[in-house]
Parts: C-alpha cells; structure tokens; sequence
C-alpha cells in the first residue's frame, strides 16, 4: 500500500552529465526547463561548443588529443578523451548517489565518452542511468551503425539504459516539422524521461517513494524503455496512461518488464481516483509479477492536463549477461570517419 504523505527530510544528490554535443543539447533544455533538483555537468572535447553550455561545471575533456576541437565524429578519440581526464570526471561526480549520462549515440565524443563516464560513475557507488537517443536514419549508415555498437558497450556500464530511438519521433511530429525542431523534440524526450524518475525522488507528492524503492527497479536492471502520454478533459488519466503504454516510442511492449516506474503529474485538482485508474491500466498492460512503483507528484503549471511517463526495466532480468564487453573489443575504426561524414554538425543544433 502506497505511503501518501510528503516526503520529509528526504534529499538524495543527483547529477546529471550531458557528454558531447548532443548531451550537452540535452542537458542546456533541461536547464532551461528549470527542472530542479539535480546537479548539471557538461564534458565535451569541443571548446567552443563547451563555452556556450549552462551547465554550472564544465568539462574539456582530450584537449591534448583534439586540441580543443571536436572528435571528428570518431568514437574511438571520445574513449580517449574521457580516458584522458578521468580525475576531472571523477571530482566532478563525487558525492552524486544517482547519476544520468545523456548523450546522441553515433558521434564521437558521446558515443565513445558515455561508457568510460558510466564506469567511473559506478566506481564512486552511483546508481547510474543513460538516457540516450539513436540517430535519425537520415543522419547516414555509418552514424547509425556507430550508435548501435555504442548503446551495446553502454549497457554494460550502466545499471539501467534507456534508449530513445529518434525515428520513432516522426510518428507523432507533423510531415513540416523542420530539421531543427525534430531534435529539440529528441531533446524534450531526453528530458521527459530523466524527469520522470527526479520527480518521484525529489518533488514532494501525494504518495512517498522512497529512492531505496526507486533502486529496486533500476539497479542492474539492463535495457529499459520509456512511454509517455498526455491528456486534459474527462477521462484524462485513463487516456494518459493508454497513451505512455502504447507510446510511438517505446520499441516494445512493457509486458516482458520486471520492474515498472511511473509517475503521473496534474495539478492540485488531480484526484486519488484519477492516480488509481491509472495505476489500473499500467498494471493490466505489465506482467503479473513485476514490481510496480509509482509517485504522484502536484504541477501546477499542468493546469487541466495529466502527464504519466512509463519506465519499463529489467527485460534481461531472466538471463544473465553472457557476454563480457571490454572497451578494446569494440573497433570504431573500422572505417575510417572524415568530419564530412557528420550530417547534423553541432552548431546547428541550437536550443531555443
């Protein structure tokens, strides 16, 4: 039976690190979307693109081997870079008892940094969590197939990886939608899907969850995936749990998911009703035995509308890893990357 009462004295220490451009895009949104509570740490090889973040700590990582300027969309010179300055990473995360690691999978520094900052993250007892993208199809062969090795190598150093592929977005984006504004929606997912889980530890709400409760769910938990669904008017948070559970981006159903976390947010007129109905329909959709958790957290800016954000985790719960990946076994010089190769470069990826 769920606690409903504020949470009190509770304060757990979180941080969140944007690595390379697109985590650093990621992390600028959520910076200005005035999400509280979290510490916000930006590592990029590129100074110049580091100089513009509103991180509070930023970090140049590999500037003996780019010299300050991007990884070329390499991975392998992201390992390095963050290889390099492992100390400044490692301060800058001390103290953290949950981490976020945010990055675009297929370009360099991102793609190549991620793991060794997830590894260093879980060396200081962080539960540890990516929250990714894949690239758009669009952005070429070569960026995609850089991703995919990418989010398979972050797996293995994370407690729990959620991965956000981009193209799923077109399925809920207008056929107009521009270049520009297609990634700042990747980014809002981003930040939809962090803020799911720092709402329910941090916001005082009308049912307590403990962060021991949240680390049931995603401590060694593996591949997890994130629906989210919206609704205003009657019947708002039945339509707003369909749509998290039957969301265009989740890759799969939430049925083989060990353990769920969901969290709906209203505003001071959402009911008890409202949180339970929800509750009923994520649970019909899930497996009889996961372990379900969930926070109900007050937004008053949400006016008449609901939100509910699904993370469905511990789909490898069932068999062990079998594989052990070491960061050698990954060549990301398989073929030789030109800086023309990146499609979307940095600087266009502006934020609002």
């Amino acid at each position: 039976m769920p606690n409903f009462n504020n949470k009190v004295g509770q304060f757990v220490e979180i941080k969140v690190i944007g690595v390379g451009g697109g985590g650093g895009n990621a992390v600028n949104r959520m910076i200005e979307s005035k999400l509280q509570g979290v510490g916000y740490i930006s590592a990029n090889t590129d100074a110049q693109v580091l100089a513009l973040s509103n991180a509070e700590q930023k970090i140049q990582i590999g500037s003996s081997i780019t010299k300050g300027l991007g990884s070329g969309s390499n991975p392998e010179i992201g390992r390095q870079a963050a290889e390099e300055d492992k100390d400044k990473i490692l301060n800058a995360l001390e103290g953290a008892e949950m981490v976020f690691i945010t990055a675009g999978m297929g370009g360099g520094t991102g793609t190549g940094g991620a793991p060794i900052i997830a590894k260093l993250s879980k060396s200081l007892g962080a539960l540890t969590v990516g929250v990714v993208t894949k690239p758009f199809s669009f952005e070429g062969r070569i960026r995609m197939k850089q991703a995919e090795e990418g989010v398979k190598l972050l797996k293995e150093c994370v407690d729990t990886l959620i991965v956000i592929p981009n193209d799923r977005l077109l399925q809920v984006v207008d056929k107009n939608t521009s270049i520009l504004e297609a990634f700042k929606i990747a980014d809002e997912v981003l930040l939809q899907g962090i803020q799911g889980i720092t709402d329910i530890v941090i916001e005082p709400g009308l049912i307590n969850v403990d962060f021991a409760d949240v680390k049931t769910i995603i401590a060694n938990a593996g591949t997890a995936i994130m629906g989210m669904g919206r609704a205003s008017g009657e019947n708002r948070a039945i339509k707003a749990a369909e749509r998290a559970i039957n969301s265009p981006i989740l890759e799969t159903n939430i049925q083989g998911a060990k353990g769920i976390l969901f969290n709906i947010s209203g505003s001071s007129n959402l009911t008890l009703y409202e949180v339970n109905e929800a509750a009923e329909i994520i649970s019909k959709a899930a497996n009889p035995e996961a372990n379900i958790i969930f926070g109900a957290v007050i937004n008053k800016e949400l006016n008449d509308e609901v939100k509910i954000t699904v993370i469905a985790a511990g789909f490898d719960a069932l068999e062990k890893r079998k594989e052990e990946y070491k960061f050698e076994e990954i060549d990301f010089n398989k073929e030789k990357i030109s800086y023309n190769d990146l499609e979307i470069p940095t600087f266009l990826r502006e934020k609002k």
